[in-house]
């Protein structure tokens, strides 16, 4: 494997609003492409918006969400990849022939469709389905995977993409800045949002405390740093409906140190230098090498009901799309 330049990319997204999220895609990806970059991530649903399809219905959400590859927005992100000479990954809601919906995110190389990934712990809207199965494709000579938001908080779904031979995983969120059972989580008051200009001291103090970066940071380099691989996280900043977004989008090397990371409030991106050598020279690869799955196959594998918490969701939401709260 060669060397490649991947860039992870944060934006404020407008709800429902694809050509104006499509335009930004095109903006930012013809930026990265200028600087040398071979490839781009943004974040989860990137292309529709996230958070205010949790007050759709079946009907709207159908009406928002395309056939993936041939639906238009994904024929759009490849005509913007070929533009401008850079593999895309960017997310959407897809429906199939059988109107079953899925939060998808997809890769595109130029005219080429390279790879989808239905998220399989979706929650933002009840009529979401959750996909069954990991994703690893190739670019540009690597193996890579792809785990949505909520995927990558269940440690399994890490270790399992690596073990089918991911060596990079794009990591596609929507988070932080949202209440939770751990202590000082919560909302940022959009206000801070609106006074960036004048007072970004104290937005940053919220994005970077407890209800954000630091949260992050407990468990994200953990990903990589166990499993031996590069975690290209990508994040929306600003208002996401009505709720605050902190960015932050980042780049972690096998060895769990941030390499490259947004810290600005502007829509952004990032860039890293992935090289090969560091899969086999950090702990991880001896860590997956000495593994003794004889001991715990059973284990891993014993059969058990999952429960999925949000705690954000209104209680009534939370029940129509099967939650205990």
């Amino acid at each position: 494997m060669d060397k490649i330049k991947i860039s992870s990319a944060q934006f404020e997204h407008k709800s429902g609003d694809k050509a104006y999220n499509l335009s930004v895609i095109d903006d930012l990806s013809g930026c990265a492409s200028a600087e040398g970059s071979q490839v781009i991530a943004f974040h989860e649903c990137s292309v529709s918006g996230y958070t205010f399809s949790r007050k759709l219905s079946r009907e709207q959400m159908l009406d928002i969400a395309e056939s993936v590859p041939d639906g238009e927005s994904v024929q759009k992100l490849m005509e913007i990849s070929q533009k401008n000479h850079i593999i895309i990954l960017a997310g959407l809601f897809e429906k199939d022939e059988d109107n079953h919906l899925y939060n998808t995110y997809v890769c595109v190389d130029g005219k080429r469709f390279v790879a989808k990934h239905r998220k399989l712990h979706p929650f933002i809207n009840p009529y979401l389905i959750p996909g069954d199965r990991y994703d690893v494709f190739e670019i540009l000579g690597w193996k890579c995977g792809i785990l949505t938001c909520y995927d990558n908080n269940i440690v399994e779904n890490v270790r399992a993409t690596k073990i089918l031979g991911a060596d990079i995983i794009f990591m596609p969120h929507v988070t932080m800045c949202t209440p939770s059972s751990r202590p000082g989580a919560g909302f940022v008051d959009p206000e801070l949002w609106k006074n960036r200009e004048a007072d970004p001291t104290s937005l940053r103090l919220e994005f970077d405390g407890m209800k954000g970066r630091s949260w992050l940071m407990k468990w994200l380099p953990a990903r990589a740093y166990d499993n031996a691989v590069y975690a290209v996280f990508s994040n929306p900043i600003g208002m996401d409906d009505d709720q605050l977004k902190n960015g932050c989008s980042m780049i972690i090397d096998p060895f769990g140190d941030v390499i490259a990371e947004c810290r600005t409030f502007d829509d952004s991106f990032v860039t890293a230098v992935v090289t090969p050598d560091k899969l086999t020279n950090a702990g991880g690869f001896r860590y997956i090498n000495a593994r003794r799955p004889d001991l715990y196959r059973e284990i891993i594998g014993k059969d058990h009901t999952a429960v999925q918490k949000v705690a954000w969701l209104k209680t009534s939401d939370a029940e129509k799309a099967g939650f205990r709260q």
